[in-house]
Formats: C-alpha cells, structure tokens, sequence
C-alpha cells in the first residue's frame, strides 16, 4: 500500500445529549445513513489519497499548526443541514467557541499546499457530520428534530490532541484508524 484515503481530525467523545438526538433520528426511519458514533470527529482538513511517505512531514505541519497553542474547550451546540433545508444531504451539530480549530484548519491548509494538498475552496466550518441523505423521505419530521435542538448545548469538549487517519470505505461504511496522534 502506497497511498491511503486520509483526513486530519478531532474526534469526539460521545455524550449522553448527542446519544439520545442520534436515537432520535435513527428512530424517525429516513432514508439517512448516520454516522457511526464510533465515528463521530471534526474534520479540519480532508486529505483524500495520501502517500505514505507523507505521513511523517503531515505530522510535521500538524505539530507546527498546534506548537503555540495548549489544550481549549468547544461546544457542540445546535443543529443544521447542508446545503439548506430546501435542499437537505447532510445533517449537522454546530461547532461554537471554534476560532481556534480554525486557525488550526488554516494553518494544516496552508502547509499542506507544497505536499500537493489543494487548498480548501470553501471557508472553513466547524462541525459534525451526524448524518447523509440521499432522498429525503418524510422531511417535515426531520426538520421538527432539528428544531427541537436547534439552540441545544450537547457538551463542552476539550480538545487536547489531533489526529491524522485513514479511512478504509466498506459495504457497511468506513472504516477509521489513527495513523499519527499530535497532543497540543
């Protein structure tokens, strides 16, 4: 194996609030794929094919992106679709007291470009994916749960180290596994 599909992240422990708004839409029987909550992480950077003689300078450019900065908290807090509600694919819980995973997001993105990285079009926007949808059944159900948590505080997190990984996709979804781990 020379490359690997890979990703830069923070992952999140799960809580009894993300748990229970999981549940919940597991229970409403959409045509969604949820995330596994095993899987459940903030993506700073998405790597895509990855060669293996990379990991060692990602690591590099992680620790620089990290070397001033010591562990902070965030707050997983509300709810919210990609694109929009007209349009709905992706369901998210928002990400508040961000500005430093974005600093770290930018400077990952920034150093990655002479690896052959491209750099991110979109702005960065903190947040964790809880769910993809690939037809929307029953939408006015969906968008009722969202509602209902949509000022919701889940928890505070603390964010104290970053991980590269490989994701392996599968029939029954990916597969994630920690490559490298950089403690701030």
């Amino acid at each position: 194996m020379s490359e690997f599909r890979g990703f830069i992240a923070v992952e999140i422990p799960i809580c009894e609030n993300l748990l229970a708004f999981h549940t919940k839409l597991e229970n409403l029987h959409l045509k969604m794929k949820l995330v596994d909550l095993k899987n459940i992480h903030i993506t700073l950077k998405f790597l895509g094919e990855t060669k293996i003689e990379h990991i060692d300078e990602i690591e590099k450019i992680i620790k620089n992106a990290v070397q001033n900065i010591q562990p902070f908290s965030i707050q997983l807090k509300g709810t919210g679709v990609f694109p929009n509600s007209n349009y709905i694919k992706v369901v998210w819980i928002g990400i508040s007291e961000s500005s430093l995973l974005s600093t770290i997001a930018a400077s990952i993105d920034n150093q990655l470009t002479p690896l052959g990285y491209k750099k991110e079009k979109r702005p960065f926007s903190p947040h964790l994916t809880i769910g993809r949808i690939k037809y929307l059944n029953r939408k006015h159900d969906l968008l009722a749960v969202l509602d209902s948590y949509k000022d919701n505080l889940f928890s505070n997190v603390c964010i104290d180290h970053i991980l590269l990984k490989k994701s392996t996709l599968t029939p029954k979804g990916p597969i994630y596994e920690t490559i490298r781990e950089i403690k701030l």
